[in-house]
């Protein structure tokens, strides 16, 4: 009997906003509990940022060096196959509930179909059991039915509010949102997920996308006044972001733009954070649920479970707000699988150590459902890791990932840099000791994670890293060779007739 896969998503989760992993102030019991009954990766990477490039890679499997869905509004090539197509040629019917941010290969419609004017699309393979994008469609009509005062622009629903004052003008808490915690979007994704499992009679795969996290950082009560913005962890940053910014011209410039500044006000950084929070612990109760509703269907003992995030967020590390650059706030995220099968056993309860990425999602969603890993895929099935604990052979001793900075419909990267379109881009390497920062048309930097784990000491131009600085960059030229993309590298046409040898691609190890 093929096993049922619940391959969930939450959005801009940051790695270290888990209580089972060390978080001094937000609550998560439920995915604790998870990760008891399952696999904590500890060191889990996103390959890029923002949401639709990261997705890009965790649907596909393949870095952006190959897929090149680049930014949010990049399409993404249809010549490449995913998880979900790949599942559907095995016999499941994939479904989404939430979104996948997938901007459509233009190549496929028509100059004036409506579907090129919004690049929240839908992830080819997956059907939209319920499409919860920016525009909240159903959540919409289920608020108005509910009798909730909606607004006008369906979008604006996430962030309705009352009246009255926030926190840093005087309120005892932050301004909740206007409608329940029974109500709210997540509550209705998680009510509709539990649905649409109920009613099937067949093994499912079920892709659970969840917005939060991601802003805007309001909460419905009680979650809202959770936790005192007064009580947060400070934030890592220099005393102002000029400071901040004399560390690299990159960093000036993001600095300069106001989507990406924090709030110079520090209570309001404060009340985001503290909801930030809330809004997690929330979802951590929804997970709580759903697993209850595995067990109570009897489906638990044969559902993989997968809990991941897209990307971090900075929330004022570096005085940076949402998702950008080279700073682990962006990219280090929480993965959990909870395996089902007897080969899972020994390991329950384990944190893994070893270095993680996106890309290793597709391999190992196909792996458990006994589907061929596509050769386009760059990761590598976490399967080894589930079964023994351990590390296979050649396992990579670094996590890697990019950045694209470009914007066709926007130069003032280009203008403030002097770079052109196509050198706005910065690759990254990053094992335990150091972090290099690669880009196009800029000065490098090195970070020693050992000594500066805030990462504020640049040693790229300290002549006692020299040799440092050579050995990461020739380790980041290798990596970026031995993963450019190979769909046709491993045939070969002979006076016999086509040959064919798929070779794993292995990830860097120590000594490369």
């Amino acid at each position: 009997m093929q096993p049922n896969i619940l391959f969930i998503t939450a959005d801009q989760w940051r790695g270290d906003c888990l209580s089972h992993g060390g978080h001094p102030m937000v609550k998560t019991p439920h995915l604790d509990a998870l990760a008891k009954e399952g696999v904590s990766f500890r060191r889990h990477y996103a390959n890029c940022v923002p949401c639709a490039p990261s997705r890009a890679s965790i649907h596909t499997g393949m870095y952006l060096q190959n897929h090149r869905s680049g930014t949010n509004q990049t399409p993404l090539d249809r010549r490449h196959t995913n998880w979900a197509l790949e599942l559907r040629k095995a016999g499941y019917d994939p479904v989404l509930l939430g979104y996948t941010d997938t901007v459509p290969d233009p190549r496929n419609h028509a100059p004036d179909d409506p579907m090129l004017a919004n690049w929240e699309g839908v992830l080819p393979g997956l059907k939209a059991e319920l499409d919860m994008n920016t525009d909240p469609g159903t959540w919409y009509e289920y608020c108005k039915t509910k009798g909730y005062d909606v607004p006008k622009a369906r979008p604006m629903l996430y962030a309705l509010r009352g009246s009255g004052p926030e926190w840093e003008e005087g309120a005892e808490a932050p301004k909740p949102l206007a409608i329940s915690k029974d109500d709210n979007d997540t509550a209705y994704l998680f009510n509709r997920t539990m649905d649409y499992i109920s009613d099937q009679s067949r093994p499912w795969a079920v892709h659970l996308s969840i917005m939060r996290p991601h802003p805007p950082w309001i909460a419905s009560e009680p979650y809202n006044a959770m936790y005192d913005p007064m009580d947060v962890p400070p934030f890592a940053r220099k005393e102002t972001a000029a400071e901040e910014g004399k560390q690299h011209p990159w960093l000036a410039h993001q600095l300069g733009r106001k989507i990406y500044h924090a709030p110079v006000n520090e209570k309001s950084l404060r009340r985001h954070k503290a909801v930030y929070y809330g809004l997690m612990t929330e979802v951590d109760h929804h997970m709580g649920r759903l697993m209850e509703f595995l067990k109570a269907s009897d489906l638990l003992d044969n559902t993989l479970v997968v809990f991941v995030s897209d990307h971090g967020e900075q929330m004022g590390d570096h005085w940076l707000r949402g998702k950008c650059g080279y700073f682990d706030g962006s990219y280090h995220v929480p993965l959990i699988i909870r395996d089902p099968r007897k080969a899972a056993d020994k390991t329950r309860g384990t944190q893994i150590n070893s270095f993680t990425e996106n890309v290793d999602l597709m391999p190992t969603l196909l792996a458990h459902a006994g589907v061929e890993v596509p050769v386009q895929c760059d990761g590598h099935d976490l399967s080894p890791f589930i079964e023994t604990g351990t590390a296979p052979t050649h396992w990579r001793s670094e996590a890697h990932w990019e950045f694209d900075f470009r914007n066709p419909a926007d130069d003032h990267a280009e203008q403030d840099l002097g770079l052109s379109l196509h050198q706005c881009v910065m690759n990254i390497i990053r094992d335990e000791k150091f972090k290099y920062v690669h880009f196009a048309g800029l000065p490098p930097l090195l970070f020693d994670l050992e000594a500066d784990p805030g990462e504020f000491n640049n040693l790229a131009e300290d002549p006692a890293y020299q040799g440092v600085l050579l050995k990461y960059a020739q380790k980041m030229l290798s990596w970026r060779m031995t993963h450019d993309e190979q769909t046709l590298t491993h045939y070969a046409i002979t006076p016999e007739g086509l040959k064919e040898r798929a070779a794993p691609r292995y990830p860097l190890f120590s000594g490369a």
